[in-house]
């Protein structure tokens, strides 16, 4: 069995991913790697993890909208590691679904990453992380309190993982805290963010700027690892921007 805390990070592979990965390793964790599609990332990734401390990390490949996969996702990290401390539901999928044009398949889609497979994984794990003491952290959204327009889906569906944190946290108590981290400008969308519309979001923030992945990736570590009397709660690391959205 590994002696490190395990956590078990969806798209882990890539962006604000990659950097909750990396901060938990550094933090002397153990990380199971998820990716769907971006395999070689997630393998450089692990790479250069164990290349730092050896066997602490592992990739592990899941379709989230396969309800059928996730409990064999939960039961390989078991395999690997021995154990699963923790469990980031950090996958998402985000676009816009104007009324009017909106389909069942685009609600289909958005609720299956950020709500349905975040329910069903954190199912899937919960005897792991009650065994373990452990804990689960939601990526939800600003947006999960206030819309985006154009964006109804999405909005719901984060909306919905933002209820599920707190259900989940009645539920898997007192054994297993449920937290989630709501992001503000971190990284902009790899299509779509004009500059002027970057511009506009960055002049409704009281910081005045964009935040780093590694913001959300200290939220994240400071819920899993020392936050030991907090559970159902929501952190923002949105430069204070629900003030003025």
């Amino acid at each position: 069995m590994n002696p490190s805390p395990v956590i078990l990070v969806t798209g882990g592979a890539r962006r604000v991913g990659q950097a909750i990965v990396r901060h938990l390793h550094a933090a002397g964790c153990a990380v199971a790697i998820h990716y769907r599609h971006s395999q070689a990332d997630a393998l450089a990734l692990a790479d250069d993890l164990n290349a730092a401390r050896p066997d602490t990390a592992a990739t592990f490949a899941a379709a989230l909208d396969d309800d059928t996969a996730l409990p064999g996702l939960v039961d390989a990290v078991l395999r690997r590691f021995g154990r699963l401390d923790g469990l980031v539901n950090n996958a998402s999928a985000f676009y816009p679904t104007p009324i009017g044009s909106a389909t069942p398949a685009q609600w289909d889609d958005l609720f299956a990453a950020n709500a349905r497979a975040p329910f069903f994984l954190a199912q899937a794990a919960a005897p792991a992380l009650k065994a373990s003491q452990g804990a689960i952290v939601n990526l939800v959204d600003i947006y999960a309190e206030r819309p985006l327009a154009q964006h109804p889906i999405y909005s719901m569906a984060k909306a919905a993982l933002w209820m599920l944190t707190q259900s989940l946290a009645r539920e898997l108590a007192p054994e297993v805290r449920v937290n989630a981290v709501a992001p503000g400008a971190i990284l902009w969308p790899e299509s779509g963010k004009s500059a002027e519309d970057a511009a506009a979001l960055l002049a409704k923030t009281p910081l005045a700027r964009k935040g780093e992945p590694g913001d959300v990736a200290e939220a994240v570590r400071w819920l899993l690892l020392d936050a030991r009397y907090t559970t159902a709660n929501l952190v923002r690391v949105d430069g204070g921007r629900t003030l003025a959205i």
